[in-house]
């Protein structure tokens, strides 16, 4: 029996911005435009599955936004680091075996660190598009933000800061920037229209 046929993702969005500047919410709207063919990876979820085992932690919980996040979130940050020493493309393998030979847009919701776009730019240098969302400061603690040292300014959240350029940038501080918002994932599902239309062209000819 042959084996089935590898599916390359047509296009890897990978997203960067910082704690409560609404990636995720904007990661959401981009999906829901292209469906199931799609999937969200989140670097931290092989993170934080790999750390709730080794500590003994109920990884579920980590996941959500809760204060049991917020009380190991330090410690957690600290191993990963240790673990990203060792090997800057860990996290990152680990994440897209999920999507691997099922999805072909692939959106990476946070990215932190250079290593991260790194390894995706070696790995998937036709396919990758970075995604850089921003939002005020004040915007981001009125939606729960409370800056903490140690967290704030650590390589985590500060890693990804001086890193240009971006494919798009987003505002994300809603009100009258909501159009912004619209018109920017616009141009990134055509970007993957886009690659559509010249894989097409290149099987015509």
């Amino acid at each position: 029996m042959a084996e089935s046929q590898s599916i390359l993702p047509r296009i890897i969005y990978v997203f960067s911005g910082k704690r409560k500047s609404g990636k995720d919410f904007v990661t959401m709207l981009l999906q829901k435009r292209f469906g199931s063919r799609s999937i969200i990876l989140r670097l931290s979820g092989p993170l934080k599955e790999q750390y709730a085992k080794q500590h003994n932690l109920d990884y579920n919980r980590l996941l959500d936004a809760t204060e049991y996040k917020e009380q190991h979130r330090a410690a957690m940050i600290k191993w990963g680091e240790e673990m990203r020493k060792k090997d800057k493309g860990y996290f990152c393998r680990l994440a897209i075996r999920e999507a691997e030979n099922h999805h072909d847009v692939w959106i990476i919701s946070d990215a932190r660190r250079k290593s991260d776009i790194e390894y995706f730019k070696k790995e998937y240098p036709k396919q990758m598009v970075t995604v850089r969302v921003e939002a005020d400061l004040e915007i981001r603690m009125r939606r729960g933000l409370v800056p903490t040292k140690g967290i704030d300014d650590a390589p985590s959240e500060c890693g990804l800061d001086k890193y240009s350029p971006w494919d798009v940038m987003i505002r994300n501080n809603g009100g009258q920037e909501q159009l912004h918002l619209e018109k920017q994932l616009e141009i990134l599902a055509f970007m993957a229209e886009r690659t559509e239309k010249d894989d097409g062209d290149d099987k015509a000819r």
